[in-house]
Parts: C-alpha cells; structure tokens; sequence
C-alpha cells in the first residue's frame, strides 16, 4: 500500500497533479476521517427521515383534526424553506433556549453538537418529502385490499402495518429513493456549521495546499460513487420487493 501512496507523490512532483490525501498521512487521515463522518451522517438521516415519514403518513389519516393539522404545517414549514436556513435555525436560535451542562472540564456547553443538530435539520428536511411519497402510496393502495383487511377484523393500525403500509412501501420506493439521494447531497451543508465532514475537511486541505481543482475532481468522483451506490442499492430493493402478478 506504501507503494501506491509514494505513486501520488510522484504523480504530484512529475505532472504537478497535487493529491496530497494520498501521499500525506495527515491529509490522508483527515479526509477519510471526513468520509466516514459524511456516510455515518447520511445513514443516520436516511434512518430517521423515513421512519418520520412513515409515521406522519399514518398520522395524516389520523381522525383528530388536531392531529392532521400539525403534520400538515410540519410538511409546509421543512418543505417550503431552504434546508441551510432551517440548519441555521436549529443551530443558533433553538439550540440557544437549551439549558447548559458542564462537560468533564466543566465547561458549560449544550447538550446537542453541531452534528446533532445536523441530523436533527436533515431528517426533518427530508422526513417532509417521505411524508407525502408515503401519503401517495397509501393513497394507491386499492381500496379492496383495505375492505379486504377490515373485514377479516383488521383495525386500522393493524391494517396500516400488515395490509396498506407493504403495498404502499413498494409503490414509494421510486420517488423515495430519489428524495433519498437529494438528502445524501444535502449533508455537504453541515460544512456551515463546521461539521467535519467530506466538503469541511476537503476545504481546510486545499486552503493549506493550494490544490483546489484536485480536490474538486476528487470530491465530485466520491459523491459521484456514493450516490451511484445507492441507486444500485435501491433498485436491488425495488426488485427484491417486487410481487409477481401485483402492479399499479
């Protein structure tokens, strides 16, 4: 493996190609450090943007007008401001009503980092999209197989669990996954709240070696590979999910 880092070295000093995260140790740690806090992130909020969506989806359908009212105005609220400013709110107005607490050092800080709150913005983001792809697949499901349901004395969150929720699922994956690509691009905001992931940590290493275009092309080729990844990965899911003889 030294061999190949020493080729990026001389790679750099015969045709100027600066790829120091490959023949630096310290670049080199840095950012894959940075890559690994971008995948954990973008699976953490994956997680729990579809697990809120699959919640507010059922509680859409929920009798108490109360109840369908605030989902409504949650869906409104992340899906019609930018996600940055919505990061921005979290992370310097919430996050200052929040009570202090003393770490080992006790110094006073708050109890959500910066990666939390990143989370915390990005799930919701997109936890309103999958709110309304669920919302379409529930509404695609044939109103037979919900009659069907209820009549072998399935009550409704039975139903929604063992009947309607299975069809629309497989109905939303399409439109899902595509939401769910545009929340994996969406995680490089977290650079404005010095999260240390892939975009923050490719940022200090070319302000300290000047090799911008490197890092860009590098950059593009990863996000690029992520993303692809995660298509193959969703289609293997839509095929897999797939009923023989059942399609809308």
């Amino acid at each position: 493996m030294e061999t190949t880092w020493q080729w990026f070295l001389w790679l750099y000093k015969t045709y100027g190609i600066n790829l120091t995260v490959f023949y630096n140790a310290y670049d080199r740690h840095m950012f894959f450090q940075g890559l690994t806090m971008t995948l954990w992130m973008s699976v953490i909020c994956i997680f729990f943007s579809v697990v809120i969506g699959i919640a507010g989806a059922w509680l859409q359908g929920s009798h108490l007008r109360i109840t369908r009212r605030i989902v409504y105005w949650y869906i409104q609220f992340f899906r019609n401001t930018p996600p940055l400013i919505q990061l921005y709110f979290f992370y310097f107005a919430v996050s200052q009503i929040l009570p202090r607490f003393p770490d080992a050092s006790g110094t006073m800080v708050l109890p959500i980092s910066n990666f939390g709150w990143a989370v915390i913005s990005f799930s919701f983001f997109a936890g309103a999209f999958n709110v309304e792809i669920f919302r379409a697949g529930i509404e695609a499901v044939p109103t037979a197989m919900i009659e069907a349901a209820e009549s072998l004395g399935y009550g409704r969150l039975k139903a929604y669990i063992s009947v309607v929720f299975p069809l629309a699922f497989r109905i939303s994956l399409p439109a899902l996954g595509n939401n769910l690509v545009n929340l994996v691009k969406t995680t490089t905001l977290a650079y404005a709240i010095a999260v240390p992931e892939l975009l923050y940590v490719s940022a200090q290493i070319w302000s300290e070696e000047a090799n911008v275009r490197e890092m860009m092309y590098l950059l593009l080729f990863l996000y690029l590979c992520i993303i692809q990844v995660m298509i193959f990965a969703m289609d293997r899911l839509e095929r897999y999910l797939r009923i023989p003889g059942y399609s809308i």
